[in-house]
């Protein structure tokens, strides 16, 4: 494979500074925004409104042990991390590129770890400020490395009109080229909801990418949380099923047949779901058609021709790639640094996983599909 192609990290994550609500959040909502603080037993955790998150994605370990990697591979270890314990490259820029420089990694889409909770605020206007006060800091991160850092910002789609204005902003302002949203439902809303039509509109006016990318902490409807309670079958449950739902509402519900040039990207969920799931939509949309009226193609074709989907390095979904045609959509992701990443080694352990490739699908999963994805140029 030509070494011509970018390495780009589609899905990969900052630590925010205590910084981003102390400095960045406006005066009258740092004391309430999603942050890290201590609580009465001494352990970092995330509290929101002043309050302890109650669905914390950490258990009984402190939040720096999901944002450090391999953080909870040592039950011990785990308990005594504390905030100040994150790698420099989470929240210092200069760092980051000599982490990337040492991986070969050429370009980040970078996503918060904290801000992912932000979709669960319920009040939007502290929601909005959440997110502007973490944009404005990612701005400033990403400020001395405009080729390489790239913001996938946060925006509350608790408001769609708030959702709307936060999005125009970073695109205008800070040349953010993604918006994340969580794919659970806000306001007991589902994607296709009528409600979101205008920010799908403005999305695919401003070119602007949007990142689906899941989580386990806040206090959202979530795929398995009525069942389950500890954080393994949660996170392992809730990532791919969330995704799944929200990829049927989009294409089933007629978002992307409204919408022809909005781009769609699913994270953090592996991608070995996305050729089953589209088999099955197909297969449905074939024998019921007449249910789905808001579809005029295979749900197959819009996927294809709209949307995307990460992986880390070694997913089983590399080894189908080609045979599947999920080569076309597939991006790499190191998840870095959270504590089921590959680090050191992240991008020597993609090459060594997708050697049995053909060149053209090696360079698509590599950087070609990210270029595209989110719109990155050459």
């Amino acid at each position: 494979m030509t070494n011509a192609t970018r390495v780009i990290d589609a899905d990969g994550h900052i630590g925010e500074p205590r910084a981003v609500w102390e400095e960045y959040t406006e005066p009258e909502f740092r004391s309430r925004v999603p942050r890290v603080a201590r609580d009465a037993d001494g352990i970092d955790r995330i509290m929101i409104d002043d309050v302890k998150m109650g669905r914390s994605s950490g258990g009984a370990y402190p939040i720096a042990a999901m944002c450090l990697p391999g953080g909870l591979s040592d039950p011990q270890r785990a308990r005594r991390l504390a905030w100040e314990d994150l790698r420099p490259g989470s929240y210092d820029p200069h760092a980051r590129i000599k982490d990337m420089d040492g991986e070969g990694i050429d370009v980040s889409i970078l996503f918060p770890s904290i801000g992912v909770t932000y979709a669960s605020v319920k009040d939007p206007k502290l929601a909005a400020a959440a997110c502007r006060g973490y944009n404005n800091w990612m701005a400033d991160f990403c400020r001395p490395y405009p080729d390489r850092l790239f913001n996938a910002a946060p925006v509350p789609l608790q408001d769609v009109g708030e959702a709307i204005v936060e999005m125009r902003r970073v695109v205008k302002e800070h040349g953010v080229k993604a918006v994340l949203v969580r794919p659970n439902p806000h306001n007991d809303r589902h994607f296709n909801d009528p409600a979101y039509d205008p920010f799908w509109a403005q999305a695919q006016e401003l070119n602007c990418a949007i990142a689906v990318h899941g989580g386990v902490g806040g206090d959202m409807p979530t795929v398995g949380f009525d069942r389950y309670q500890d954080f393994f079958r949660r996170m392992m449950i809730s990532h791919p099923m969330e995704q799944q739902l929200a990829c049927m509402d989009l294409i089933c519900g007629g978002v992307l047949e409204k919408y022809p040039r909005l781009r769609v990207a699913f994270l953090e969920a592996g991608g070995a779901w996305v050729p089953y799931w589209l088999d099955r939509m197909d297969e449905f949309f074939e024998k019921l058609p007449h249910m789905v009226p808001a579809m005029k193609m295979k749900p197959s074709e819009y996927f294809e021709r709209q949307c995307f989907c990460s992986c880390e390095p070694e997913d089983v979904a590399l080894k189908i790639a080609a045979i599947t045609g999920t080569d076309k959509i597939l991006m790499w992701a190191s998840d870095y640094p959270h504590f089921d990443c590959t680090y050191p080694g992240v991008v020597s352990e993609l090459r060594e996983h997708c050697e049995a490739l053909p060149e053209e699908s090696q360079r698509r999963i590599i950087g070609e599909n990210a270029t595209h994805c989110y719109s990155l140029g050459r």
